[in-house]
This record gives C-alpha cells, structure tokens and sequence, in this order.
C-alpha cells in the first residue's frame, strides 16, 4: 500500500512533463499517474516514502516555481482517498450526501483525507481535473452529523488554502439524485 502521495499541478504541458522526469530524478519514487488536465494544467501524482516523496515535491515545486499552482504532500493518507483515486472505492447511496468543490486536485485530495479522519463518513467518490476546469470534487456520505463534521472540516482545509471553491449537505438526498451520481 502507498506511504505518502504527493501532488502537483502546474499550469503549463511541457513543464508539466519536464517536471514529472524532475521529479522521478529527484528521489526514490514511483508514479501514480501524470497527465494533462483540464484546462490546460498538467498533474502530477507521486507515491513512496515521505521523506522521497517530500524532496521530489520540493525539488519539482522550487525548479518550476513560476508554473506550479498548487501542491501538497500527504502521508498516511486514508484507504479510501486511495481506492477513490483509483475509482475502487464502491460508498453506498444512503444517507446524507457532502459535497466539497476545490480550484485544484492537490486541495481535494488533502481535503478529503482530512474529511475522511474527521467523522463516521465514507468517501463515495472523488472527481479530479478532467472535464471540470481543473476543479475537484468530493462526495461524502454517512449520518447528517458526520457528513456535516467531514465536510466542515474538508472544507476548512481548502478555504485556508484558498482553493475552496464550495461546499453542502444534503441531509436527505431525493432518490432521483442518487441515481444521477
């Protein structure tokens, strides 16, 4: 299982691939995944010691200073944030649903593994980059008093990162909804 992940978006292609080769160059570490995402950012996502994953999310983010827009590094991250990144992560559709919207992939993986930790709730899915303008999502679900906690906590992470685009609850979601997501 995955130590540490690291996380880091730029907003450049090209720097994006040169940094993903720094990086791999940088420390002992694999790669997860590294692709562009929309629009036009490219994101890399890192795995291995926190200490390997720590010098090559610092070498990446201090050489291609100018074209990171966010990053992080995370470690003992939650079983569910990994399965969900994966799309492994089967949550049920009962219960209350959470939703928190972040401006960057590295801010809605570190919020949802601190939602996660916070409260009784499960990680029904995890959205990053593709198709969203760069934005993520996270849905959570469980008991409205979980759900509320894991959310406020989430999102409390990413407003102080100002990489907190919005966040709700919906205490009980119609069944037409469910079937949507």
């Amino acid at each position: 299982m995955y130590k540490s992940i690291g996380v880091i978006e730029l907003k450049s292609i090209p720097k994006g691939v040169e940094a993903t080769d720094a990086a791999l160059k940088a420390a002992g570490i694999d790669m997860v995944s590294a692709h562009p995402a929309c629009p036009g950012k490219y994101e890399i996502i890192l795995t291995g010691s926190i200490s390997n994953v720590t010098a090559a999310v610092s070498h990446v983010t201090a050489k291609f200073e100018s074209y990171v827009i966010d990053s992080s590094v995370m470690g003992r991250i939650d079983e569910q944030v990994i399965k969900a990144l994966f799309g492994t992560q089967t949550g049920e559709k009962k219960g209350s649903l959470g939703l928190i919207e972040t401006f960057s992939a590295a801010s809605c993986i570190k919020a949802a593994d601190i939602a996660v930790k916070t409260a009784r709730v499960e990680l029904y899915d995890i959205r990053i980059s593709r198709g969203m303008g760069g934005k993520g999502v996270i849905m959570l679900t469980g008991e409205v008093g979980d759900v509320t906690a894991a959310v406020e906590a989430g999102a409390a992470y990413a407003q102080g990162q100002a990489m907190l685009s919005s966040s709700c609850v919906i205490a009980a979601p119609h069944e037409g909804l469910w079937q949507q997501i």
